[in-house]
C-alpha cells in the first residue's frame, strides 16, 4: 500500500494538469507548479516526458505504489495484443476504479476508503480490496445499510461526471455491472493521458 500523504491538488499542481478535471483544482487559477521556481517552463527531455507520463497515469488512479504500477506494466507486457492498451485495461478493471466510475464516490481516494471499509459487494459478496480485479459481467453494488449514506447520495447526483459506456449502473438500487474491457477512447480522462509513453518509460 502506498503511504501517499500529499494534498490530491498538490499532484495537480506539481504535474501542471488538472487531473481529475475537477472544478476546484487550484490549477484552474493557478497553471504552473508549487514553489519558489514553479513558473519557470523547462524543455523537457524524453525521458522526463515518459516520468512525467507515467506519474500522471499512476497519479490518476490514486494511492497505486510504484511496486504495484509496475506488476501492471510486467502483466499487460506479457498478455497479446497492445500493451498499453493492455495497461489501460488493468487499471480500470481495480474495483476502486469501477466504483469511481459508477458515481458512488466523488474520488478516487474517497473510493479506495469506501472500499477499505467494506461498504462494497462483487456478484453478492463483500469485498475489501480496492486492488480486486472484476471481471465482465461483474455486478458491483453498495451494501444496504450504505446506501443513504451522504457521500453516495452526494456522488450519484452530481453533474461533475458521466458514467461511460463499459459500466452499466442504477442508481436507484446503487447497483452496477462491469460490462466489458474498455479502449483507451473509452475511458472518460479529463487529461490527456500518453500511455505509450508509460510503456516507452518501463521498457528502457
Amino acid at each position: 500500500m502506498s503511504n501517499r500523504t500529499r494534498a490530491k491538488y498538490k499532484i495537480d499542481r506539481r504535474l501542471r494538469v488538472n487531473l481529475w478535471g475537477r472544478p476546484k483544482s487550484p490549477f484552474n487559477t493557478r497553471e504552473y507548479g508549487p514553489g519558489l521556481h514553479g513558473q519557470r517552463r523547462r524543455k523537457q527531455s524524453d525521458y522526463g516526458l515518459q516520468l512525467q507520463a507515467k506519474q500522471k497515469l499512476k497519479g490518476y488512479y490514486g494511492n497505486i505504489s510504484e511496486r504495484q504500477f509496475r506488476r501492471y506494466y510486467i502483466e499487460a507486457n506479457l498478455r497479446k495484443g497492445d500493451t498499453s492498451e493492455n495497461l489501460l485495461a488493468l487499471l480500470e478493471r481495480r474495483l476502486d476504479a469501477v466504483v469511481y466510475r459508477m458515481k458512488i464516490v466523488p474520488t478516487v481516494f474517497a473510493s479506495r476508503q469506501f472500499i477499505n471499509h467494506g461498504h462494497i459487494l462483487v456478484n453478492s459478496k463483500r469485498v475489501n480490496i480496492p486492488s480486486y480485479k472484476v471481471k465482465d459481467g461483474d455486478v458491483i453494488e453498495v451494501k444496504e445499510k450504505s446506501r443513504d449514506l451522504p457521500l453516495v447520495l452526494e456522488a450519484a447526483g452530481s453533474p461533475e461526471r458521466d458514467v461511460p459506456d463499459y459500466v452499466e449502473v442504477d442508481h436507484g438500487k446503487m447497483r452496477g455491472t462491469f460490462l466489458r474491457q474498455p479502449g483507451l477512447a473509452d475511458i472518460p480522462y479529463p487529461a490527456l493521458m500518453k500511455p505509450n509513453l508509460v510503456i516507452e518509460y518501463y521498457s528502457r
